[in-house]
């Protein structure tokens, strides 16, 4: 028996209007030809993590069990923090 693709659901505060969510998809089939990006949104306030949770919340459920769930939201953005 194959092995199922994976899916992949991606939420972010990236927007739509560059490239970031277009990189971001081709690492993961860079990864893994195989995958199924599933785009929750790309539309979440800029760094609004609580607006980003609740959508998440009501998202997932319908899943299939081992779907990957990426979500980018970084409140942090533009901040003094140190780089890593």
């Amino acid at each position: 028996m194959a092995a199922e693709k994976p899916i992949i659901s991606l939420l972010t505060d990236f927007g739509t209007a560059d490239s970031y969510v277009a990189q971001m998809k081709a690492i993961i089939l860079q990864m893994s030809r195989d995958a199924q990006i599933v785009d929750i949104t790309h539309d979440i306030p800029p760094q609004d993590i609580f607006r980003a949770a609740h959508v998440i919340r009501d998202a997932y459920p319908p899943f299939p069990n081992g779907t990957i769930h990426v979500v980018v939201v970084d409140p942090g953005v533009g901040s003094q923090r140190r780089i890593l």
